[in-house]
């Protein structure tokens, strides 16, 4: 078994395609509309067969409550894997990307977390 499909939920599609391709770098692998939907999904340029990662509609009555739960307590909803979090860390906020948690060093796993600008924190991260 493994996993081949991941989600976070995001406000504006559009704008979450935007930034997770433009900004982030990922791949667009789908955009199918589904009803007033799209079902968007984008991979790592490093693994364009590998795990995709789905831009989820946000609309859904539980999600708003349980993201802002998340974002209040500086809680990551997934992370990315990184070669270097210093190295993206630069790289990302000199796209003007905001940071909630700068690049720190937890025994061999650096970590750092930024606000994805569709409603969500997400942790990048690289073991030494």
């Amino acid at each position: 078994m493994k996993i081949n499909l991941a989600g976070v939920f995001v406000d504006d599609q559009a704008e979450a395609l935007r930034f997770y391709t433009e900004v982030l770098g990922f791949l667009k692998k789908n955009d199918v509309p589904v009803g007033e939907d799209r079902w968007i999904t984008v991979v790592s340029p490093a693994d364009p067969d590998g795990t995709e990662l789905l831009l989820e509609p946000s609309g859904h009555p539980a999600v708003k409550p349980f993201r802002d739960a998340l974002v209040a307590d500086g809680i990551p909803y997934t992370s990315f894997a990184v070669d270097d979090v210093h190295a993206e860390f630069a790289r990302l906020q000199g796209l003007g990307v905001r940071f909630t948690q700068e690049p720190v060093e937890m025994g061999p796993v650096t970590v750092a977390v930024f606000d994805d600008t569709c409603g969500n924190l997400i942790q990048i991260a690289h073991t030494a």
